[in-house]
């Protein structure tokens, strides 16, 4: 007999039907034991009587059940108009335990428990009512912006995981090569060059929703590793890029959150100095009631400072990264007043967050080289570590651009969580650890020695 789903059991009154899922709840009295079976469409009461009393009151909550029956009215009185089948009940021929669980560590869909515990024994906070709901609501989204960049003649490329370590701003997680001792790959921060190299390629319109590693202290919105949708234009300008950007985003809000309010239809560009002069941040809040999550304030930011004064190493560095190209007044003396020069930088903000950040990117390899040079390499370090890029330039390479909107920041913000791990299925805690697979963790001499390494201390 085939399976039938919770939301589907509604429609079969009178047929005999098999339902499997978990065991919710067991209520149990002296004749009958009600079990409320939940599969991932909702819930199903399940009605036992006579001969099936001795199983069923042997099942513990959050067992694995798979329970065969009939499809029967209930009560008007009864009705449960809170779960999807609760004009129904299986009365129940059937029982099958697949497997029995013990006592749950932590209660299910209560927010109380510690994010510790939840991380602990995420597989069971999962099971959660809302945690289950995120999950899916980010696969669906996921495959919005998928649709809608397909219609705009991107097209997906997966870049690689692990290639070559290079200064880009963060730390790089590193692999060692058991093949190249001493020799060692990164995890990309960001697939950066690889998009420009697509561009390079003919593609024209890349689009990724990539996962980034980056090696940095623990902060409330950041996890070592995360995702981002990537986006690469060529021929591109960087009005284009935003108006790119703001019909998906406006579109998925309007798509699954139909019930929240835009503040801007259009969203605003303002520049840099703007924002820092009314507001002393560069990622305002610009909803008129800050008080209600279902205001959405979105704002594109522009005309950044292409270089920062970093003060404890007597230097300037890359305000966004050193492929940002300058503003085409300052393509050709950047270098002469460096605190004044502007970058074809845009960020995007929601809410009081940044939740993307791109640019158009230097195409003149000559200029690129003269960046790299200013913020204080040598030729020969330009060479070794960005001499791919620089001879891809050399063989005819179109003007281009992209923009990167981290999916965790903007799916947390939407669904009004409290923290990016509420919004992904296997999050690490704030200072990076892996709770639940207790991670990182030590690995066996021998695996160090065939990657040429010895521990420290």
């Amino acid at each position: 007999m085939e399976r039938a789903l919770s939301n589907q059991v509604k429609d079969k009154i009178g047929q005999t039907v098999t339902i499997r899922g978990w065991a919710e709840t067991v209520r149990k009295h002296a004749k009958v034991v009600f079990i409320d079976v939940r599969d991932r469409t909702g819930l199903v009461q399940v009605v036992c009587t006579e001969k099936l009393l001795e199983v069923a009151n042997s099942i513990s909550p959050e067992s694995v059940v798979t329970i065969t029956g009939t499809v029967t009215e209930r009560p008007q009185s009864l009705v449960n108009v809170n779960i999807v089948s609760g004009t129904v009940e299986l009365q129940a021929d059937s029982i099958t335990v697949e497997s029995v669980a013990k006592t749950l560590p932590m209660p299910l869909n209560d927010r109380a428990v510690s994010e510790e515990t939840r991380l602990k024994y995420r597989y069971l906070d999962l099971r959660s009512k809302k945690m289950a709901e995120n999950i899916r609501m980010r696969h669906q989204m996921n495959q919005f912006l998928r649709e809608e960049l397909t219609k705009l003649d991107f097209v997906e490329v997966e870049t690689p995981y692990i290639s070559k370590s290079t200064p880009e701003g963060a730390r790089d997680y590193l692999v060692p090569s058991r093949i190249q001792p001493g020799n060692f790959y990164a995890l990309p921060q960001s697939p950066q060059q690889y998009k420009q190299l697509l561009m390079v390629a003919g593609l024209e319109r890349y689009f990724q929703i990539a996962r980034c590693f980056r090696d940095e202290d623990a902060r409330g919105d950041r996890q070592p590793e995360f995702s981002q949708l990537d986006l690469e234009l060529s021929f591109t300008s960087q009005e284009e890029i935003l108006q790119v950007t703001e019909s998906l985003f406006l579109g998925l809000v309007k798509k699954f959150f139909p019930e929240k309010t835009l503040t801007f239809n259009t969203i605003p560009r303002l520049t840099y100095k703007e924002v820092m002069e009314q507001y002393g941040t560069d990622k305002p809040d610009l909803r008129q009631d800050k008080t209600n999550d279902d205001e959405l304030a979105f704002a594109f930011i522009i005309d950044f400072p292409m270089f920062e004064w970093k003060e404890s190493e007597k230097r300037f560095d890359a305000t966004h990264h050193p492929f940002t190209a300058p503003k085409p007044e300052w393509e050709d003396n950047f270098e002469k007043h460096p605190e004044e020069a502007l970058a074809l930088q845009h960020d995007f903000v929601l809410n009081g967050s940044e939740i993307a950040g791109g640019s158009v990117r230097i195409h003149r390899a000559d200029v690129l080289e003269r960046v790299f040079e200013f913020l204080g390499h040598n030729k020969e370090k330009i060479r070794a570590d960005f001499g791919h890029l620089l001879e891809a330039f050399e063989y005819g390479v179109p003007p281009h651009g992209g923009i990167a909107p981290g999916l965790d920041r903007i799916y947390t913000i939407l669904l009004k969580e409290n923290s990016i791990r509420d919004v992904i299925a296997f999050a690490k805690a704030g200072d990076g650890r892996d709770l639940m697979m207790n991670a990182p963790s030590p690995v066996d001499d021998a695996q160090l020695k065939e990657l040429g390494l010895k521990k420290i201390g």
